[in-house]
């Protein structure tokens, strides 16, 4: 090794503890070593829209004792946990006439969906998507794992999880489908702050899964890696109603590994043309090396492929066109929602907080309102698929 190249190898290791360091500087500042993400409690008027009810009603719900009680503050009005919202919720559903009223998740015969996430190229709002898609779906009803198989693991992050720090011993998806000794997926499963929503975290060990991979598929062919994840989440398949996976943007092992398991996809698209001239590169190799593990025995029947436009600037023509350009060659298979991009998504990045953690009253209302109000339309979309899937609505996904 040339001065040059170990002189870049210090520098590059230095930036790297010295990056590190300072994150943990920021969380012990901002949270003690003790401490856990809790989730906020959330106003009467969000309560309400989860539980799919008019705000009035919860009211009167409330007067007529037939609802559990909750916090108020000083000015009388109520505030819910998610642990109020779930007993509400089972309330509501033991009462209703048609099951499934307000529980929406799998009933007797209905298959575990499992969305894989997806693009080929950085910066698409992938993780965003992933993030805000299974956090929707749980505070919906649903019963929802996530799984960051991306090596940078910025899921993980959001969620509250350094990991370089806390995950020092291992703990990712790598456990569950290394090839030597894995461990059972519920070893990997860690509980979050928000109520029905499990997490499988990430960090760089995924990284070995692609390292392994070409060894075992010369000893035993291409079977060897594509069915590790599905094969993972049967063993836990009756615990939840939704996998949102955020695979890593490339397509390697992992991805392939994650596509075999699912039965959605949702590609995220920015609209702007180099990075559809990207995308169509990936859809190719994507398609053929699909064929190759089909052709090795892999069953590859999606349920529903969606492409989803994200970061979309409201009134920007050029990202308008681009779009329409989309939706008129793929139809029906792009969402008819997008999301938008917004400051608020941005700046509640900054604290590691999603739009459903962050606190509206931190953002211009204006900007926080167009911004939740997108990221629901694209979710509750994506929820509608589902339902579909399973055969209720009368539509077919």
């Amino acid at each position: 090794m040339s001065e040059a190249e170990q002189d870049l190898d210090i520098a590059i290791g230095h930036y790297a503890e010295l990056l590190a360091s300072n994150l943990h500087a920021q969380r012990a500042a901002h949270f003690p070593p003790d401490a856990k993400k809790v989730m906020r409690t959330l106003t009467s008027g969000e309560a309400a829209e989860l539980l799919g009810v008019d705000h009035t009603y919860l009211r009167k719900l409330h007067r007529e004792g037939k609802i559990v009680d909750v916090e108020t503050t000083a000015g009388s009005h109520r505030r819910y946990t998610l642990d109020d919202i779930w007993e509400i919720r089972q309330t509501l559903e033991g009462n209703a006439k048609k099951s499934g009223t307000y529980v929406p998740g799998r009933r007797d015969g209905d298959e575990l969906q499992v969305i894989s996430v997806v693009n080929f190229k950085g910066g698409s709002g992938k993780t965003t998507t992933s993030a805000h898609l299974a956090q929707r779906l749980a505070l919906k009803g649903y019963r929802v794992l996530a799984i960051d198989l991306d090596p940078q693991a910025s899921l993980s992050a959001l969620h509250g999880i350094q990991p370089e720090l806390d995950l020092m011993e291992g703990g990712t998806l790598y456990d569950a489908v290394r090839y030597d000794d894995p461990v059972p997926i519920s070893e990997v499963i860690r509980k979050t702050y928000i109520r029905g929503l499990d997490l499988i975290p990430g960090n760089l060990e995924l990284m070995e899964f692609e390292h392994e991979t070409p060894a075992a598929i010369q000893r035993d062919g291409a079977k060897a890696f594509f069915a590790r994840v599905h094969d993972a989440l049967d063993s836990v398949e009756a615990n939840y109603d939704v996998v949102v996976i955020d695979c890593p943007p490339q397509l390697g092992f992992l991805t392939m590994s994650a596509l075999s398991a699912s039965s959605g996809v949702l590609v995220t698209v920015h609209p702007q043309m180099l990075d559809l001239m990207s995308m169509s590169q990936f859809l190719r190799m994507t398609a053929d090396l699909l064929g190759v593990i089909r052709d090795a025995g892999a069953n590859l029947r999606f349920d529903w492929l969606r492409f989803l436009p994200t970061r979309y600037k409201v009134g920007d023509a050029p990202q308008t066109e681009v779009i329409a350009f989309i939706r008129g060659l793929f139809g029906r298979s792009v969402l008819t929602n997008h999301m938008v991009e917004s400051t608020a998504i941005s700046d509640a990045g900054l604290t590691k907080q999603t739009l459903y953690e962050a606190d509206k009253r931190d953002f211009t209302r204006q900007t926080f309102d167009r911004a939740i109000e997108s990221m629901n339309a694209v979710n509750d979309e994506i929820a509608e698929i589902i339902q579909n899937t399973w055969g209720r609505n009368g539509k077919k996904a």
